[in-house]
């Protein structure tokens, strides 16, 4: 239903107020645009902000001092009488949210940008109309889409939660059937684990975060066995029935089928675009097969003054490429010359131990008959990983076998997913090996393995043996 009456008019409208969107807005006013933003939420910053990634780094955080504190015995410390309150870490985890919610708000006020409440349904190429809105509609000269994406829910599973509900931390439930073993599902289970549920994991693929090389997800797996119930892969969830105390679940893998009750279900099987429902097509705007919205480099549609950018446009669903999309849009529409051609986009699972990678992997490089060669370093090589009694994982580094140059990096260790960001920049500097060797990394720290794995790919290692 259209709650206003009135219509008003902009240069650009920016539909979505998530990283992409609020970026682009915040990018294109200060490149002179008059711009209003038009986001359906009661505040700025999108799934990732409100109820994606900084709520489930809160917690992943929140549980790894837990963890610290249950072995600080190894290092002589002991801690006695370590409880859970679910209310005060709920209180904690919201006030970090509402805080960086406030601060994009106060960035957009600063900028003279119209914030404006109510879902927006294009209804041609220079008008949409708002839907639970303060106006009837906005008439615009430019528009940059930035709607996100919503969890995929199978059918015929109900009251199972998504990583919306999860990360609200409504119960400890005692045990927690976890669907999908992709980055989202893995970081929420292992949350529940800290917390005290016994979480059982289920995934289809032959290894977890099947994004990652195996030899990365290998060492997950091993830590993961430690904390969690169980872990089932090749496996499919059958049914989920609820019931009166829980839920019923089939699960069918290479042991056969069988069926095991659990408190709550948490559905983490990937996400879908928001493209269905806001009237794209009556503005001209093509889709491909899977809903998602064509772009060029400039992040064009097939309507050369619409722009789309995040999770409706193919590739990763990452807050970090809609932000960058966000920017090379606005830069676009400004009429400057800014393209999305990005030869890495790193991506990071915030597992204990983190999973980052960028670049070429290992499996890409085999499907597309990719020359390349490979070098390791291992943690148990790296003086800054023994001080912190955390030994398990390795980097990689692939590069060109000829010329040096770095096709890609992998890192499976505490912080990866700060250190991916090294490997990514090589990447886009076309940097070579030589040119990680001679950059001079402090000591003691776990920045080193990017040092050390580019030293073993040249055949002169200093900390372990030479093969």
């Amino acid at each position: 239903m259209v709650m206003g009456s009135l219509r008003q008019a902009t240069q650009l409208v920016v539909v979505g107020g998530g990283p992409g969107g609020y970026v682009a807005a915040i990018r294109a006013a200060d490149l002179g645009l008059e711009v209003v933003l038009v986001d359906d939420r009661d505040r700025p910053g999108g799934t990732c902000l409100l109820e994606g990634c900084i709520p489930s780094k809160a917690l992943i955080h929140a549980v790894g001092v837990a963890e610290a504190a249950r072995h600080g015995q190894d290092f002589g410390l002991t801690v006695q009488g370590l409880q859970l309150d679910p209310g005060r870490l709920r209180a904690w985890k919201d006030g970090i949210v509402d805080r960086l919610s406030q601060g994009v708000a106060g960035l957009l006020r600063q900028r003279g940008i119209e914030v404006i409440h109510g879902r927006a349904r294009f209804t041609g190429p220079h008008s949409l109309d708002l839907v639970e809105g303060d106006l009837a509609g906005i008439d615009f000269r430019q528009a940059i889409v930035a709607t996100g994406s919503r969890p995929v829910i199978p059918p015929g599973i109900e009251g199972a939660w998504t990583s919306r509900e999860a990360l609200d931390v409504p119960e400890v439930p005692g045990r927690l059937l976890v669907i999908g073993g992709g980055y989202i599902g893995l970081e929420i289970g292992s949350i529940y684990a800290g917390i005290g549920s016994r979480v059982t994991v289920v995934e289809m693929a032959e290894t977890l975060v099947p994004g990652a090389d195996e030899d990365i997800s290998r060492v997950l797996h091993k830590r993961l066995l430690r904390t969690l119930e169980a872990v089932h892969l090749k496996t499919r969830v059958a049914t989920v029935v609820p019931g009166r105390d829980g839920f019923e679940a089939t699960l069918e893998g290479p042991g056969g089928s069988r069926k095991e009750h659990f408190d709550q279900v948490l559905v983490a099987v990937g996400r879908r675009p928001n493209t269905d429902d806001i009237g794209l097509d009556r503005a001209g705007v093509v889709l491909d097969a899977r809903g998602f919205v064509v772009v060029d480099e400039q992040r064009r549609t097939s309507v050369p003054h619409i722009l789309a950018i995040g999770d409706i446009t193919p590739g990763p669903m990452l807050a970090h490429k809609a932000s960058r999309e966000g920017k090379v849009a606005a830069e676009v529409l400004a009429g400057r010359p800014s393209a999305f051609d990005h030869h890495a986009i790193p991506a990071a699972a915030f597992t204990d131990p983190e999973v980052a990678w960028t670049g070429l992997t290992e499996q890409e490089a085999r499907r597309e008959g990719i020359e390349y060669a490979v070098a390791r370093f291992p943690l148990t090589a790296l003086g800054r990983a023994w001080t912190t009694g955390d030994t398990e994982g390795f980097s990689k580094v692939l590069h060109d076998p000829r010329t040096g140059r770095v096709l890609g990096q992998a890192i499976v260790s505490p912080m990866a997913s700060e250190l991916i960001a090294e490997g990514t920049l090589a990447l886009e500097m076309g940097a070579t090996l030589e040119d990680l060797v001679g950059t001079i990394h402090p000591h003691p720290t776990f920045s080193e393995l990017t040092l050390e794995a580019a030293e073993a790919a040249g055949g002169l290692p200093i900390h372990v043996h030479r093969s």
